[in-house]
């Protein structure tokens, strides 16, 4: 077998293995392994809190490389029906961070990688490549919520503000920001079982208003006597963007964001939530067991973003992937969340 799942850096349990899965997508905290064990009568113990990993040969290589690594025995189910088996839910190490919560004020000025490294300081979390995003970010208090949910707001923050998409990644050596589709190694796409393309209007949007944070809204006067009757004055809006009206109609969208203060920022929003037809792909094929959401890869000649895949190892193994444009990811993951 061409993978292998090692228990605590001592125990390897390639004769164990009876089926191992992966799944990764860019709205899930933590790479995930489902992995399937026959038992020995004795001699073996595995609990939650173990560390494991696995790894395997990568497709068209021939040495083992870090799949999951470093990961975390996070749930066990054994049985027992004339033999003894054992299902394990393993995560990589981000998990700690979905778990994890703290509170954090931050000065307007600095960067999502400067926050990111005030985090892992105070949490004692080993880093690996953090590259600067850029963006200098708002002001933020964060009440008690999980660390993982302060990361990612401070990078969909950067991507409002006009900045790359980034994500967190744990590698084996420490957490990295990648940044979305700059993986090295670009796969075409071929040879696949199945490719299932679904276009809709839902989601589209051709036209945007942008209203900022209040302090760049002029002061609303006082009111008095007959005044006091009168509705308020509508918004005023710092952006307005068209995108394709004629050729799909008016499906318009009124942002209100605190972290958009001026109307070229406001433009640059605007301009990025405008979408056309949405369109994404869903691909059935041989395992590329290295695949991780957020790789770009090639099919039929188009440049797509890996947004979820699901990994069957075996000899052969099958993946599935659900794949759109980057600015479909963009749109989707930090646009138009919150």
């Amino acid at each position: 077998m061409s993978y292998e799942v090692v228990l605590e850096d001592k125990h390897y349990l390639r004769e164990l293995i009876e089926s191992v899965s992966l799944t990764d997508s860019l709205d899930q905290i933590s790479y995930e392994a489902r992995i399937s064990l026959r038992l020995p009568e004795s001699g073996l113990a595995i609990a939650p809190g173990q560390t494991i990993r696995v790894s395997g040969v990568p497709f068209g290589g021939k040495e083992m490389v870090y799949l999951l690594n470093p990961g975390v025995v996070w749930e066990c189910i054994s049985s027992n029906r004339g033999s003894k088996s054992l299902s394990l839910v393993v995560y990589d190490r981000t998990i700690y961070l979905a778990k994890s919560e703290d509170e954090y004020l931050f000065s307007s000025g600095g960067t999502a990688s400067q926050r990111l490294k005030k985090y892992a300081q105070d949490w004692q979390i080993k880093l690996a490549s953090i590259p600067d995003t850029g963006k200098a970010l708002s002001k933020a208090t964060y009440r008690s919520q999980p660390i993982y949910n302060m990361i990612v707001t401070d990078l969909r923050e950067t991507v409002k503000l006009g900045g790359d998409a980034y994500m967190p990644r744990m590698t084996p050596a420490g957490l990295e920001l990648f940044k979305i589709g700059s993986n090295k190694t670009v796969w075409k796409l071929e040879a696949l079982e199945g490719i299932d393309q679904h276009r809709t209007l839902e989601g589209t949007v051709t036209k945007v208003k942008v209203i900022g944070s209040t302090d760049s809204s002029k002061p609303a006067s006082p009111r008095t006597g007959s005044d006091k009757k009168k509705a308020d004055p509508p918004s005023q809006f710092l952006a307005v963007e068209t995108g394709e009206v004629s050729k799909f109609g008016t499906l318009q969208r009124i942002v209100q964001d605190e972290d958009v203060k001026t109307p070229a920022e406001a433009k640059k929003l605007a301009k990025s939530m405008l979408t056309g037809l949405q369109e994404t792909f869903t691909v059935n094929g041989l395992d590329i067991n290295t695949l991780r959401a957020g790789d770009k890869v090639e099919l039929n000649g188009l440049e797509l973003i890996v947004m979820s895949i699901s990994h069957e190892l075996g000899d052969p193994g099958r993946m599935s992937l659900e794949l759109g444009s980057y600015d479909y990811v963009k749109r989707r993951y930090y646009l138009n969340h919150g």
